[in-house]
Parts: structure tokens; sequence; C-alpha cells
């Protein structure tokens, strides 16, 4: 992309994630960008309010919920302009279905510095709120971050949600709630178990959130039965309802850098690995 400005930047944007929503989940970092800022860019429809609360008196405040990245490029433009600093506030985490990427290039191309905020992502959050954690030894070991196909944007070829399935680990679907019969199905067609464990979460974090448990049988009925198409998550896997299993990094014949492995415990871990028990070494020194 051909640059507008050959000059240095003049101006910064910061992409800044949100979180999923209540406000005092925003990093340290994010609310001092926010309140360091000239402009604040912000979508009404995504971003609760609450996070206003850190910009400076005097801050242009800009609802992006009804413009286009067009309606936004005047902004960009005039912070090369005048070397101002704009934060521009992304639910969740804008590394995950932000449109980020096409605003660094624009950016790049007036000449801007830009930087990003990592935030909590919603996935993160409904496993907080649920109590669980998604990768548990044995049983679950990956997460896989979707969508459902055959959206407003096309899904690439090979990643079909009843083809991620086939693994049977945690998933969490995003942008997915309007066709929850649909998801249901893939699910199901996929390989999971009717009786797999499910989590329905509207608004996470935010005051008028809603978490439920369901399975991935009954995951369709629970999202009716709720009025729910948008602002929703769901989580499904084995992980959410698992226990009984130990992970080995705070097992006693574990062993790493700062810790030795206590013998008896270590020759039981080598055993229950498949192992004879015996390993001498027993970690370093």
């Amino acid at each position: 992309m051909t640059s507008e400005h050959a000059s240095a930047p003049t101006g910064t944007v910061w992409f800044v994630g949100a979180g999923p929503g209540a406000a005092d989940l925003l990093t340290l970092r994010a609310a001092r960008v926010i309140g360091a800022a000239d402009i604040v860019i912000w979508a009404a429809s995504l971003v609760h309010a609450d996070v206003l609360a850190h910009a400076r008196p005097g801050a242009e405040i800009v609802d992006s919920a009804q413009l286009p990245i067009e309606g936004v490029l005047p902004l960009y433009r005039r912070a090369a302009a005048e070397g101002l600093t704009v934060a521009r506030i992304h639910s969740g985490d804008p590394a995950l279905w932000g449109a980020v990427q096409e605003q660094l290039d624009l950016c790049r191309a007036l000449g801007l510095a830009v930087e990003i905020v990592p935030g909590v992502s919603s996935f993160t959050a409904v496993a907080a709120i649920v109590g669980r954690e998604l990768t548990i030894p044995e049983v679950a070991q990956s997460v896989i971050l979707t969508r459902l196909e055959g959206g407003k944007t096309p899904m690439p070829a090979g990643e079909r949600v009843r083809d991620f399935a086939l693994h049977g680990t945690t998933m969490a679907l995003f942008l997915s709630a309007a066709r929850s019969g649909q998801v249901q199905a893939e699910l199901l067609a996929g390989g999971y178990p009717a009786d797999t464990p499910a989590v329905v979460a509207y608004q996470a974090t935010w005051p008028d959130e809603l978490v439920v448990r369901c399975t991935v049988g009954t995951l369709a009925a629970t999202v009716k039965a709720h009025k729910l198409w948008k602002h929703t998550l769901f989580l499904v896997g084995p992980a959410l309802a698992a226990s009984g299993t130990r992970s080995h990094l705070y097992h006693p014949g574990h062993f790493h850098t700062f810790r030795r492995a206590e013998p008896a415990a270590r020759a039981e871990l080598l055993r229950a690995r498949g192992g004879d028990g015996d390993d001498p070494a027993g970690g370093p020194a």
C-alpha cells in the first residue's frame, strides 16, 4: 500500500482491547492509553460505556457503532496531520474478530505509529464465570476458537465446525448464536456426544449477563428459550465438567529448573506414564 505521508509518523493510534464488558477488566495499560488519548473511538453496540470513565476531560469521544471504516478514516487522517493520539477501543481482544488488520494497514499508510493493547477475551471471561479450566490433563489440552460457517464473512476451506468437532476438545464458538440449531447439528455431526457439557453466555461480565449451563444436545433449545441471537458465546467440551485428573506441574514427582523431584513420587509418576519407575537422575541438582 502506498503511504500518503513520506515523513516520520506524526500521530499514534492505539488499538485497545476493552475486554468482555466490565470496565474493571481493562488492563492498566488500556486505562492509561485511553486516559492519554486526544480522540477516543468506541462502539456503543459492543463496548460498555463505563470504559469512557478513563478518558480525560476534553477528549473527543466518537461512537463508531454506525460508522463503516470510511467513517473512521478521517479521524486517522486528522491524527496524522495534527500529531494526535487516538485510542480505538475494541471489544474483547483486538486479535480476535476485531477487523483490526485492515485498520493497521490504513494507519501505517497514513504514516501513523500503531500500537495494540491486548484485552481479556470473552471466552476466558466465561471460563472464569463458570469456574472451569479449559485445558484439563488427560481430557483436553487444546482450545479451538472459531465461528459457524455460512455467515457474513466466508470461512476458509477446512474450517468447518464439524471438522473441528472431530478433535473432541474444548471449543469456543463466537458470532454464531443466531443459528444455534445449525451449531448444534454441526457439533453432533462432528462427533461430540449429545451429553457433552456446554455453556451459553450472553453479555458476559455486563450488568445483564446471562450464563447458562447445558449440553450439546440441548444447546439450541437453551438459546431459543432465552431468546438469544447476538452477543452470545458458546463453550463446548468435556473439560467443562471433568474432574479427578492431576496436572504434573505441581506433582512432587515432577522436576524443573527450580525444583528437584521427590524420588518416590517420581517413580510413581513414571509408572503412571507407562515406565518402570527407574529414573536415577530425578531431575536437576
